[in-house]
């Protein structure tokens, strides 16, 4: 088959895909429009959460509404219950928030878990150069003592300028 400008289209289509090895290929077009979102404060949004999930106050107002929602749908006149007695609703409500809630804790404890393992990394080169500085300074003391006991003390200066001058005595006694 021949196209518009008179090329085989097996040929064309060929020809096209060798010309274009040297350039990317575009992404194929989604049917729908992908959202967008800040991956991070997706993130701090879920440690929020996952940090009231994990609070009494939560286990408190969960209580509340259990009791609120179990006592009106046994207690009150049949026609205002909305939840019979199996609760179906009441399990699928809360079938709901365990599924969105797990997923937000594992992200809050991967951003967790990153954190911390870039705090041991940077605790691992602190630790480093403590290590470096110290064995630094151990040399320098090292060299610094060294250097001081090579130099003549006090004591020995002492000591030699009272032999020196036993010695001058000597000599004085000795010349009459």
């Amino acid at each position: 088959m021949i196209d518009s400008r008179g090329e085989p289209l097996i040929g064309r289509r060929t020809r096209r895909m060798a010309a274009r090895l040297d350039e990317p290929r575009e992404p194929p077009r989604a049917l729908l429009p992908r959202p967008h979102y800040d991956p991070e404060s997706f993130g701090r949004l879920s440690e929020r959460i996952a940090r009231f999930l994990g609070t009494a106050r939560f286990l408190v107002y969960m209580t509340v509404f259990l009791c609120v929602w179990l006592s009106w749908n046994t207690l009150a006149p049949a026609q205002w219950r909305f939840d019979p007695y199996p609760f179906i609703f009441l399990t699928l409500i809360l079938s709901v928030q365990a599924s969105f809630a797990a997923p937000l804790i594992l992200l809050a404890q991967n951003r967790q878990d990153y954190r911390d393992r870039v705090q041991y990394e940077q605790d691992r080169a602190r630790n480093e150069r403590n290590i470096a500085e110290t064995e630094y300074l151990t040399r320098e003391i090292a060299g610094l003592r060294l250097a001081v006991s090579e130099l003549a003390t006090r004591d020995y200066l002492r000591s030699e300028l009272e032999r020196v001058l036993k010695e001058l005595n000597g000599e004085r006694a000795a010349k009459p």
